[in-house]
Parts: structure tokens; C-alpha cells; sequence
């Protein structure tokens, strides 16, 4: 069971109490677990966000993929900002606007632009490719936290720009479903040491799984900000 005060964004009291008290359902039933204090907050709101306690056991963290991402959080105002970058709008939609604020952190994504819709139908690419491709350009990727949540062929292309072209996300949360690629573009991102990652093993995945994980971490990063405030 978690020790660690994960700040509640929930505004009532009811509100609260079916929080705590699923979270408390979570942790005894989830059954034992090798995640560290830090990493099971993060599975136990993926956990939550689709009452699927398979996640305990699926989702794979780089060592320092907490530490990353919080560290990229914390630190985000006093670098002018930095930015999320999904590669579906629905990532961006479903991310807490008060506590993105709260941190200075932007959201992008680009899989509609008609310049990607363009350049995807001339290469024979997918738009997720050149979404990646795009937010490369725009010098959007570096020093920021990337979500994948849909499209497969957006982690494996960035995992090619990482390699090939020196990409440095501070963390990848890589979570693509589906039946093609989708397995095999989290095991390949699990294959980058440069790069922090967190991604889920197998076909399963999905934006709200995204969704959830960064939530999880705002409210760590929040937790971390109230107890440093405290000392």
C-alpha cells in the first residue's frame, strides 16, 4: 500500500471519500506487487481509470522515469514553460487544465493539421508519423513529456528520432492499443536507455491510460511541491 499523499483534485467531500475509498478497494485487491512507492500511485490510478488490475504487472517503468518526470514538472516554470506533446487530441482534452497551469505546461498535438494530412498522404506514412515529424520540426520534443496513447507507428517513430536524430523527451508515456504494431512499439521504446519511459506490455493501452499515468504525476509532482512548502 502507497504511503504517499497523492493530492486529490476531487472539490467535495463525497467526492474525496469515493476517491479514498477506491484507491483503498485498489490496494487490497490488487494482490502483491514489485512497483516501488513512488511508481504504484501512477498504476493505481491506471488501475482506477478502467478497473482493470491487469495494469499491475503490464505497466514497465525505465528506472528513472518518475524522478524524469517529475523533475521536468517541478522545474517546468523556471525553464519558461515546457510542453506536453500527445498524439491525439483526446490526451490533450482529457489533461487537468487547472494543474497543467498550475506547473506551466503546454499541450500540442498535430494529427489534423493539413500540412500532416498532406505530407502523410506523399509519403505513404501515417499522420501519427509525421505528427512526430512536425513536433520535431517545431523543436517541441526535447526536454518535454510525450504521450502516446492511439497510434503505434507515433512511438515507434520517435523512438527513430531519438536514436537517429537525438531526440531527448524527458519522459515517453507510451501506451498505444491495438492488434497491429502496438505490442511491439512499447517493447521497442523499453529497448531506449537515454530516454525515461513508462509503457504498457502487450496490446493493451489507450489515451485514457495516458491520460491517468500524467495525472498521477501532476499529483506527485503536487504532493512533492506541498511537503517541500512544509519542511
Amino acid at each position: 500500500m502507497s504511503t504517499i499523499n497523492t493530492v486529490t483534485e476531487q472539490l467535495t467531500r463525497a467526492g474525496q471519500v469515493i476517491e479514498h475509498d477506491s484507491f483503498a478497494i485498489i490496494d487490497s485487491e490488487a494482490g502483491p506487487h514489485a512497483y516501488t512507492e513512488a511508481q504504484w500511485p501512477i498504476v493505481r490510478r491506471m488501475i482506477h481509470a478502467n478497473a482493470d488490475f491487469e495494469f499491475n504487472g503490464l505497466t514497465d517503468f525505465h528506472p528513472d522515469a518518475v524522478e524524469a518526470g517529475l523533475n521536468a514538472l517541478l522545474h517546468a516554470k523556471e525553464r519558461g514553460g515546457i510542453a506536453m506533446v500527445a498524439d491525439v487530441e483526446m490526451i490533450c482534452v482529457g489533461l487537468s487544465r487547472p494543474r497543467l497551469a498550475h506547473f506551466g505546461v503546454s499541450t500540442h498535438q498535430f494529427i489534423s493539421d493539413e500540412d500532416v494530412i498532406e505530407q502523410a498522404k506523399a509519403e505513404d506514412t501515417t499522420r501519427a508519423v509525421q505528427a512526430m515529424r512536425k513536433a520535431h520540426r517545431l523543436g517541441l520534443l526535447d526536454g518535454v513529456i510525450v504521450g502516446i496513447g492511439n497510434a503505434p507507428t507515433a512511438l515507434i517513430e520517435l523512438v527513430r528520432l531519438i536514436r537517429e536524430e537525438g531526440v531527448r523527451p524527458a519522459l515517453v508515456v507510451g501506451m498505444p492499443v491495438g492488434f497491429v504494431s502496438a505490442a511491439e512499439s512499447k517493447d521497442l521504446m523499453a529497448t531506449v536507455p537515454e530516454v525515461p519511459w513508462i509503457v504498457i506490455r502487450g496490446r493493451k493501452g489507450g489515451s485514457t491510460l495516458v491520460v491517468a499515468a500524467l495525472h498521477a504525476l501532476l499529483a506527485l509532482a503536487e504532493a512533492r511541491q506541498k511537503q517541500a512548502v512544509a519542511a
